[in-house]
């Protein structure tokens, strides 16, 4: 089976498609697919489906999506000669429901395995490798997580988590990237960023560097400015420590902001 929520939602059970476009299963399947090989409660399918307004057939016509996703496993495995029920693919277990494991290919564990060795060889000081593998889990992105399913309250809490885990990433990648002096490179694509995440202190961290070791010095000052006015605006707080740092550090012209593969970055801009 081959998962994939980071964009569009896909299950394909042997090359074929098993995702129904109605909205609800479509839910279901979603649900299941993103805690593959862990068991979903039935309450918790429910709240995702019905919300706080729950109605007396909500057993019954969960039963009734599983079965429509049975039967396109079912359909799938006819076309295939597949060696599976739809009943092991999609089992009844504990209370709940459970998309098996057993050689999934999930976009979602392949970026974090990424990430996470991403994130070693960054805390190892291996800046190009780092880059390189964070750079790979950014790429398993095909748009926002899940963007054509309607999601319900516990679809929202993960698709949140995702969009956390992948700025996170972004973020790793832009100190990977910076630490191996590619400042004038990121210059435009950080830029974007910035007037994307207007509250994204890390980002605009780097953008100040990227700016400061590029020789706009003076922008990189206004981009910290327009940060605090909109941080104080909108939320009524001041930037980060680390951010006053390297503005002060810019204002003074240290010399440890010019561009070297060190660690240097990570002091000063990595947020709260």
């Amino acid at each position: 089976m081959e998962i994939k929520v980071l964009g569009p939602l896909e299950v394909l059970e042997n090359g074929i498609s098993v995702a129904p476009s109605a909205c609800k299963p479509r839910q279901v399947l979603a649900l299941l697919a993103l805690r593959a090989g862990r068991v979903v409660p039935v309450p918790t399918l429910m709240e995702e489906i019905w919300g706080e307004r729950i109605p007396q057939s909500a057993v019954t016509t969960l039963q009734t999506y599983i079965l429509q996703l049975r039967r396109k496993l079912s359909a799938a495995h006819e076309r295939t000669g597949g060696d599976r029920s739809s009943k092991e693919i999609l089992a009844t277990s504990y209370g709940g429901y459970r998309l098996t494991s057993d050689g999934a290919g999930s976009d979602v564990v392949e970026f974090e395995q990424l990430a996470a060795r991403g994130t070693t060889a960054l805390e190892s000081g291996d800046a190009r490798a780092a880059s390189t593998l964070l750079a790979r889990a950014l790429g398993l992105w095909r748009g926002p997580a899940l963007v054509d399913v309607q999601a319900g309250h516990v679809l929202g809490l993960e698709v949140q988590g995702l969009e956390e885990a992948r700025m996170q990433v972004l973020s790793q990648r832009m100190e990977a990237d910076l630490r191996l002096g590619r400042h004038a490179v990121l210059l435009r694509e950080l830029r974007v960023l910035v007037a994307q995440h207007p509250l994204h202190e890390t980002l605009c961290g780097q953008f100040m560097l990227a700016l400061y070791r590029s020789g706009s010095a003076w922008r990189a000052l206004e981009a910290y400015q327009r940060l605090r006015r909109t941080l104080t605006e909108e939320l009524g707080i001041e930037p980060s420590r680390q951010l006053q740092r390297l503005h002060q550090a810019m204002l003074t012209g240290d010399p440890a902001l010019t561009p070297e593969p060190a660690p240097l970055v990570q002091s000063f801009v990595m947020s709260r």
